[in-house]
């Protein structure tokens, strides 16, 4: 009953926070980011970006399992549950993406182009949710439960790399607030329903 609670708290305040940011933060949060294009913010946070690519984890998850997978169960069982979650939370942010149709903010900056056109596959109008979000947080609450003692660290490396996607004009506030919570609540999901005793019951 209790976790029914947090769930639909979460989701109520995420859908509220989206709801705002469409309509009164998503494009005064564009406007004021453009002025940093060429600034040295600008230039760190390309690089910090690509810290939110898939593959990173996806392949980083089955090496740690390789490694792992006769010496120490933690180790093991985090290591599929990185590659899953990952998996699993950019499957679903590119379906979202697919089927919602939100313009990206370059068609905002070049064209005037803003909101939801259903169904698309062009690159320009898969907005929402925001995929390296997913992956970020994804990856950050897997390896936070892998390695709790480093879990502030790895929180605060998957915040920063979810805000380079606003920072860089890739992505609206409103894409990464969803895209955070998908991909921090599909690894939550996984590991309460196949991780949880592989990880720590087993290990104990």
């Amino acid at each position: 009953m209790q976790k029914n609670v947090v769930t639909i708290t979460g989701l109520t305040v995420l859908s509220l926070s989206c709801v705002a940011g469409y309509f009164w933060i998503d494009r005064p949060l564009t406007d004021f980011f453009l002025e940093f294009k060429d600034s040295a913010l600008y230039q760190t946070f390309k690089h910090i970006t690509r810290l939110g690519e898939s593959q990173w984890y996806l392949f980083g998850g089955i090496l740690l399992w390789l490694f792992y997978r006769n010496k120490n169960s933690l180790n093991a069982s985090g290591g599929l549950l990185l590659t899953s979650s990952v998996a699993l939370s950019g499957i679903a942010a590119n379906i979202l993406k697919s089927i919602l149709g939100r313009a990206r903010p370059r068609l905002y900056i070049h064209d005037q182009i803003y909101g939801f056109d259903f169904f698309h596959i062009e690159y320009a109008w898969l907005s929402f949710p925001s995929g390296h979000s997913a992956t970020a947080l994804g990856a950050a609450s897997a390896l936070a439960l892998i390695f709790p003692r480093y879990k502030i660290i790895l929180y605060m490396a998957g915040i920063a790399i979810a805000a380079s996607r606003i920072i860089l004009t890739q992505h609206y506030l409103s894409d990464v607030l969803a895209g955070s919570y998908l991909g921090a609540a599909t690894t939550l999901l996984l590991y309460q329903l196949l991780f949880k005793q592989r990880m720590h019951e087993k290990s104990n």
